[in-house]
């Protein structure tokens, strides 16, 4: 009888399929599992915020009209 023909082979092979598939299935559901616990965020996190962080400081996305002023006049003097 022929290596390949084994059933002993045969058997072993079989089982060691079986057990390389249902460790791969394991593996896809773990990376699933974590995929969909990465994806959920907690509502409570999240809120509405004013402004931005820049370095340190924080600024305000909101301008004044005289900030707007300011700034218009910045952008004047640069150019």
């Amino acid at each position: 009888m022929s290596k390949k023909n084994n059933l002993s082979r045969r058997k072993k092979q079989h089982e060691f399929e079986l057990h390389r598939e249902k460790e791969e299935k394991e593996k896809k559901a773990k990376k699933l599992q974590a995929k969909k616990t990465k994806m959920k965020v907690d509502s409570s996190d999240k809120k509405k915020k004013k402004g931005f962080k820049v370095g340190k400081t924080k600024v305000k996305s909101k301008l004044t009209a005289l900030a707007k002023a300011k700034a218009a006049q910045a952008m004047e003097l640069d150019n």
